[in-house]
């Protein structure tokens, strides 16, 4: 085939060949060249003459102009032959084999955890092949569309995180369309070229085949475990009959926690890691909810937020997961090292992000977000100027420090207050030791805590939004395995009064997630719970019927009155 290399000068003066408003669009763009072939068949005539109509009918700087500059460069650049529709000897017009194959993956889709609906849309009825030359593009480039935006729900999701919440601080990945148009068109299996683009991580696989097996299952799997109070041995409650049943204890309408039932309890959390207890609080009721009594939203949830992670994660990479309330090393996907997390609260919360770990720092300062300041420190202040001595504190003022008794404290109010506030190294500091540092505009990091005793509670959303790290040095070892100059040892010989900076030679990729559901390597789903409300808001915004779910939300934990980020 045949292609002519233009300038877009040269296309500006061919008028009879581009519409007069793209001549304007494209006369700036005078350093770009673009493929424009000329159509060599009747079909592809009448595509080009549809795609030159679609111009006219659209107003300059609107996305239907651009959408229609994009279709016309795409269709340009392969003589406007079709890639959806072929046209058979006696002139009739039809599907070709490869949309057909598409079409067949668009009636499939909740097979994906995605929607029929988004791709069966009128714009690509049948009854349309019947029509005339604008009919028949509008059909082939609706075709396109659709065809592109299942792609990009495969590789990045049916929902815009942000429209979950802002703290969903995702990065698309971007598709080349034009490739991939090219790439399916030519293709004997286009089903094969898509599923390139939905997640390849062992985990979104292993729910994908949890999703087509539901149904199989279905007639089997217990009813959720329902949210309600926290148990303690000895109370009453109408969900211990089905509590007794999923511990495979023998059947009693009892409603009173008996001891035979708190020592299932307790085997329970400590084969999953809980605190143990015999409490049965909102993450006990999360792990029960797990396994076969997985909801079939939650499936498709989970799904889509694998969708919303990078698609390589890293050779070597830090793994958060928050409702889970811990962190993992991955070397090649396989887990190196583990252990506890504190996260924000549901009024702070951590936010999901990925990012890259390019410094450590051991005796650090912690430099008091203006948040914190304005609603803690700056009353506290006002109230006894001695506060921040008491909690070794300097203020700053243009970035000296500064005495709080020189200071006229009836010029200055929390609203005005001009100081910047840093805490200083040494045992009480809020980061404790040393903390893990991933430049972010949330102000995020991995930390070190003196409030070690938050780590024995199964529930532990109680900081400020950063990740508290239960076992610091034991993550920092495990964290410079890759690094010769770099070792605990290396580190703890500078713990002093001073601050001291270490740069990792590589960077490593660190991963903020939110996974309501884990599959453990033999297929094991493991439930938890939906600290921050974004799982049901997902499945709300997906359309998915639910029933009403247990939830980690709960008034019965008491968050600890602390200062620390």
């Amino acid at each position: 085939m045949n292609k002519v290399l233009v300038s877009l000068l040269a296309l500006v003066a061919a008028t009879a060949a581009i519409p007069p408003a793209l001549a304007q669009q494209v006369a700036s763009l005078e350093t770009h060249r673009v493929v424009i072939a000329p159509p060599q068949s009747a079909l592809a005539r009448t595509i080009k003459n549809g795609l030159s109509a679609a111009y006219y009918g659209a107003r300059p700087d609107t996305r239907a102009h651009e959408e229609a500059q994009r279709l016309y460069f795409l269709y340009g650049e392969r003589h406007f032959e079709p890639i959806w529709l072929t046209q058979g000897a006696d002139g009739a017009v039809t599907f070709s084999p490869a949309a057909a194959k598409i079409i067949a993956l668009f009636q499939d889709a909740a097979a994906q955890g995605l929607d029929p609906a988004d791709y069966l849309t009128p714009s690509i009825d049948a009854a349309r092949l019947s029509g005339g030359g604008v009919e028949l593009a509008t059909l082939e480039t609706a075709f396109s569309a659709v065809t592109m935006r299942y792609a990009d729900h495969l590789h990045n999701g049916r929902i815009d995180p942000q429209s979950v919440s802002v703290l969903l601080d995702v990065k698309r990945k971007p598709i080349d369309e034009a490739a991939l148009l090219e790439r399916l068109a030519k293709s004997k299996d286009p089903a094969a070229i898509l599923m390139e683009l939905e997640p390849q991580h062992r985990e979104f696989q292993a729910l994908k085949s949890a999703l087509a097996n539901f149904a199989k299952t279905d007639a089997a799997r217990p009813l959720p475990i329902g949210d309600g109070p926290v148990l303690r041995p000895g109370n009453s409650d109408s969900r211990l009959p089905a509590i007794r049943a999923r511990l495979k204890l023998a059947a009693s309408t009892s409603q009173l926690y008996d001891e035979l039932t708190v020592d299932a309890i307790k085997a329970f959390q400590e084969g999953q890691g809980l605190e143990v207890d015999g409490i049965i609080g909102p993450a006990t009721v999360a792990a029960l909810n797990g396994g076969a009594a997985t909801r079939r939203e939650d499936i498709i949830a989970n799904m889509e937020r694998w969708r919303w992670m990078p698609s390589d994660l890293g050779d070597f990479t830090v793994f958060v997961n928050i409702p889970e309330f811990r962190l993992s090393i991955l070397r090649n996907g396989q887990e190196e090292y583990t252990t506890r997390v504190v996260v924000g609260t549901t009024k702070n919360q951590t936010p999901v992000f990925s990012d890259n770990i390019r410094h450590v720092v051991v005796n650090p300062y912690w430099n008091v977000p203006s948040s914190i300041i304005r609603g803690e420190i700056a009353p506290a202040v006002l109230r006894n100027p001695g506060y921040t001595d008491s909690n070794n504190m300097d203020l700053l003022y243009n970035g000296s420090p500064v005495s709080p008794w020189q200071v006229d404290w009836s010029q200055v109010s929390a609203s005005n207050f001009p100081f910047r506030v840093r805490q200083r190294p040494g045992a009480g500091n809020a980061l404790g030791q040393i903390k893990f540092l991933f430049p972010n505009k949330h102000d995020v990091y991995l930390h070190d805590t003196p409030s070690k005793s938050l780590f024995s509670r199964s529930y532990r959303a109680f900081s400020h939004g950063c990740v508290r790290v239960q076992n610091p040095m034991e993550f920092a070892d495990a964290l410079m395995a890759n690094e010769p100059n770099i070792s605990r040892a290396s580190l703890e010989s500078m713990f002093g009064p001073s601050e001291r900076w270490v740069n990792p030679q590589k960077q490593i990729p660190v991963h903020i997630a939110y996974f309501t559901l884990r599959v453990d390597e033999d297929g094991t789903i493991r439930s938890f719970g939906d600290v921050y409300g974004h799982n049901e808001k997902l499945i709300a915004a997906m359309g998915l019927d639910a029933a009403e779910p247990p939830s980690i939300i709960a008034a019965a934990e008491t968050v600890p009155d602390e200062l620390s980020p």
